[in-house]
């Protein structure tokens, strides 16, 4: 079970750091990309910070202790977060975000994997349900950039 928890918690430190990065992405995005992208990236940190929760309530469910520092989140995740000190195209922000989204399908994958293996049906559900998800969204941004 210990190798689940700290997959899980993997995760939570994952969306905590993907969160803010969505957020700069909403904040920063410009250009003539910039209504529909702007919307876009407020669409998926809601997201994002619904399975942050969904994530760490689960931990909390088995026995686990989720991170709940930003310098947890930082020293933990799957992803890099990267101060805004120069312009991005919302082209760019589009293809990072692509980047985290499989990383964190990679993650989560390795979550269904440990949660099988513990016979944790719910745990699997979660991580099956939010690699769907985040599936559908990589499909629609990679058709986005074409």
């Amino acid at each position: 079970m210990t190798q689940l928890h700290n997959q899980v918690n993997k995760i939570v430190a994952t969306q905590g750091v993907l969160f803010t990065k969505l957020h700069q992405h909403h904040w920063y995005v410009k250009g003539n990309k910039f209504f529909v992208l702007h919307e876009k990236f407020e669409e998926l940190y809601d997201e994002v910070n619904v399975q942050f929760d969904e994530f760490a309530e689960r931990l909390l469910t088995i026995g686990g202790k989720p991170y709940s520092t930003l310098k947890e989140f930082i020293e933990h995740s799957s992803i890099q977060e990267t101060p805004y000190t120069k312009e991005v195209s919302s082209e760019d922000m589009v293809k990072t975000v692509l980047a985290d989204f499989e990383i964190v399908v990679n993650d989560l994958e390795k979550g269904i994997e440990l949660a099988g293996d513990a016979n944790d049906d719910v745990t699997e559900d979660l991580c099956i349900g939010y690699k769907t998800s985040l599936e559908k969204h990589m499909w629609m941004l990679r058709y986005y950039l074409d």
